[in-house]
């Protein structure tokens, strides 16, 4: 199933897209998509209720699709998680993951505007998927535990000042937290769907050039060892999101390329999961 949110920023509605489009109001059901209601989330009684028609249609058309659930307990990121982004980084292999934490209030909507913070010198784009916990879990054993807490997968923009991460001091959380620094969306796309989250095709346009052409089959953690490794960590919970880490591509492996300016447009995809897209505005 595709869920996502429609409305004005703090008064989405929720809503299910069913396999020929056609939007389904959840609000019935719960009122708002969040760690709640994906806890008690089971896809294909939720498909049997649209099949039945036990879901009123509702048009969507012409309305702001926000973040595809309500504000996250926590947004995990890990970096360097793709070879070929570490090389161009200019970082060493990670061994093990790296983990930072990002503010929930970065989360946005897929075409929300990203805000170029005052003082910035180089915000930066980078597409991931994003896994998204719908049951609690800590100390996981093994991918098949890992497996049965996600509630399923969204795209993701880990927007990030560089200047900020890597030359004003401290952890990579100063160039992560900006707000609007999380666009998600446009679906939350459950797990059942996803055939498998590790053969992904992800792309990123930046005034139309494409910027990123990678895969999640790169990955050096693979996502359900993401998910088990956090868990011995911190605990997981329902509503939580894990951004995966970025392919090559981004600006910061090409010296001389413009890092991202107000007015820029950045469009990220991710085969199966939806197209976001973002016009850059200045805080």
């Amino acid at each position: 199933m595709k869920l996502l949110r429609v409305g004005l920023p703090g008064a989405e509605r929720p809503v299910v897209l069913g396999q020929d489009g056609t939007a389904y109001d959840l609000s019935g059901r719960t009122p708002d998509i969040d760690g709640a209601f994906l806890a008690g989330l089971d896809p294909a009684e939720l498909a049997r209720a649209v099949a039945g028609g036990a879901l009123p249609v509702t048009d969507i058309a012409g309305q702001r699709v926000g973040a595809p659930l309500a504000r996250p307990g926590k947004v995990v990121g890990i970096g360097l998680n793709y070879r070929d982004h570490a090389v161009e980084a200019g970082a060493q292999i990670p061994t093990e993951p790296v983990v930072f934490l990002k503010p929930a209030n970065t989360v946005v909507g897929a075409y929300d505007e990203v805000l170029v913070p005052r003082g910035s010198e180089k915000t930066d784009y980078e597409a991931e998927l994003a896994i998204v916990i719908g049951r609690t879990g800590r100390y996981l054993e093994t991918h098949r535990d890992a497996a049965a807490v996600v509630a399923g997968y969204t795209v993701a923009n880990d927007v990030t000042e560089r200047a900020f991460q890597f030359e004003r001091g401290g952890q990579w959380d100063k160039g992560k937290s900006a707000e609007t620094f999380t666009p998600l969306g446009p679906w939350l796309v459950t797990a059942d769907e996803v055939e498998d989250p590790q053969r992904l095709p992800v792309r990123t346009w930046v005034n139309g050039d494409l910027r990123q052409n990678g895969s999640t089959a790169e990955m050096i953690f693979p996502v359900l060892e993401i998910v088990r490794y956090l868990t011995h960590f911190m605990v997981l919970e329902p509503g939580d999101v894990i951004v995966t880490g970025t392919p090559a591509g981004v600006t910061l492996g090409h010296p001389g390329t413009p890092f991202l300016q107000p007015g820029d447009v950045v469009e990220i995809e991710i085969d199966g999961l939806g197209r976001q897209r973002q016009v850059l505005g200045k805080a």
